[in-house]
């Protein structure tokens, strides 16, 4: 097994293809860098001593806008949210004068997430459809190894790809942002919000929990790229399918869930579990729990068809 997941990393890396893919990774970094830098004028925070009064004031017309009842539903939670906020600053004298810093930057790399999805998914749509298209299958399946063990190394190669991008993405924005914009002189925690409870968290966990979520609709579109290579085996197909996907299912399904109560049973409904850390569930009943069992199940359909196909397919047709 261990032989079988080297070899098809070795055929990843040896490809020119996958090396572009890194590069163009980096430059989308240096990009935003860029970009970041040279409006770094507007990110400075002035040394505002009056910041106390400020966020006061801001509680108060918060508050004021409530009561009222003059806030679209779809506000609520965020002003409540702020309200907390803005409460435990006051409590604990954590100032808002804070410079834009390095952790900031790898915040805002997070974005890019996606990017490295829509490599990883390219990688994925390929591994078993292109085997069949170059014809290399037959060479593949004459050695005594089992389908299910083939299939299973080049799903996990897929998968230490996909970490390898990540990886690369937070390393490369942390050095760059390390030195363009530099670290904060005082340790500055970030402020979580979660059922009325407002923690202190540092921000390299923030941010490793931030990227390690963002990663999840990663997985799962990945996962269905695979699925759709294996059963179809069509490059092409299972790449426009999870492409389309990745960029539309979330928008779809919040126009579904404004509307339809089983909305919260798509996919793309649960791929996101900072709604239940930093804010509210897309569909009102939906749970944490709830969420990871749904995206279990679909993990499972989507290797269920991938291996059962797989293991029937008759590779002379």
């Amino acid at each position: 097994m261990l032989q079988l997941l080297q070899n098809e990393w070795m055929k990843t890396w040896k490809r020119t293809a996958t090396h572009i893919m890194v590069v163009l990774l980096l430059l989308s970094v240096i990009a935003i860098a860029a970009i970041t830098k040279y409006q770094e004028n507007g990110l400075s925070v002035p040394d505002n001593e009056n910041w106390r009064k400020g966020l006061e004031m801001e509680n108060k017309d918060f508050q004021k806008q409530l009561d009222e009842g003059t806030v679209p539903p779809d506000s609520i939670e965020y002003m409540r949210t702020q309200i907390a906020l803005n409460e435990y600053r006051l409590e604990h004298d954590i100032s808002t004068n804070v410079d834009y810093s390095a952790w900031d930057f790898v915040s805002d790399s997070s974005e890019l997430i996606s990017f490295a999805g829509l490599f990883t998914i390219i990688i994925a749509a390929g591994i078993v459809a292109n085997e069949f298209t170059w014809g290399t299958v037959k060479l593949l399946l004459i050695r005594p190894i089992g389908r299910a063990k083939i299939l299973l190394s080049k799903y996990f190669s897929i998968l230490l790809f996909g970490i390898c991008l990540i990886l690369i993405l937070f390393g490369f924005a942390l050095l760059l942002g390390a030195i363009l914009f530099g670290f904060p002189e005082s340790s500055i925690p970030y402020l979580n919000y979660h059922n009325g409870t407002v923690t202190e968290q540092s921000m390299l966990l923030h941010l490793l929990i931030t990227y390690g979520l963002n990663s999840i609709n990663l997985l799962m579109i990945t996962t269905m790229a695979f699925m759709i290579s294996s059963v179809f085996r069509n490059s092409s197909l299972a790449v426009g399918i999870s492409i389309f996907l990745m960029f539309m299912g979330s928008t779809v399904t919040y126009m579904l869930s404004t509307k339809f109560e089983w909305a919260k049973y798509i996919l793309f409904a649960n791929t996101d579990l900072t709604q239940y850390l930093e804010g509210a569930p897309l569909v009102k009943g939906m749970t944490l729990t709830f969420s990871i069992v749904m995206l279990c199940v679909y993990f499972l359909i989507f290797h269920l068809l991938a291996f059962l196909v797989f293991k029937k397919r008759d590779v002379a047709a």
